[in-house]
């Protein structure tokens, strides 16, 4: 099997609802051991651009329509490697963030493709104080700070760099 890491630029989307509660998927390992939640978005198709991308799987995987410019800028990226499958092919994932404001709660998960429907275990709206004193495993890392200074100050000059991985001890 090729090691080489696959490249995977990503959009995903940090999506805030009227109560500024902050949407996350959840997923387990093949074990069910570990759960972890994350922004909703996916990876960039051939052609598409980044903002392209973020509408697209916004509107797959909440049923949110909004358009490009409605979307607003980037706000965050991060970047790392992770493996995936059976045989662990390793991936190289740039992520950018973008940070969406939308009218109600409602989610409609019907847009999400089989492999979605496998690997997604849930959702649901996390308000800031939960996000800070959970225990969960939550990405990207630091999103707790990060979203208080969105909601606090609005998107950044520049996109945040946020860490891939826990430091070391």
């Amino acid at each position: 099997m090729d090691l080489t890491p696959r490249w995977r630029p990503t959009a995903r989307i940090f999506v805030v609802d009227p109560e500024e509660r902050i949407l996350l998927f959840s997923s387990a390992d093949p074990e069910g051991t570990t759960t972890w939640w994350f922004t909703p978005g996916g990876a960039m198709q051939r052609g598409e651009t980044l903002q392209a991308t973020a509408v697209r799987e916004l509107r797959e995987e909440t049923g949110y329509a909004c358009t490009e410019a409605e979307l607003g800028p980037l706000v965050a990226t991060c970047a790392g490697t992770w493996a995936a499958g059976q045989g662990k092919r390793p991936y190289f994932s740039a992520d950018s963030f973008f940070f969406l404001r939308v009218p109600h709660a409602d989610i409609d998960t019907g847009g999400h493709d089989d492999a979605e429907r496998v690997y997604l275990t849930g959702y649901r709206w996390w308000t800031l104080p939960e996000l800070r004193s959970t225990d969960a495993v939550v990405w990207p890392l630091g999103l707790a700070g990060l979203l208080e200074a969105l909601l606090r100050d609005g998107p950044p000059e520049r996109p945040v760099r946020l860490t891939w991985a826990l430091p070391a001890p």
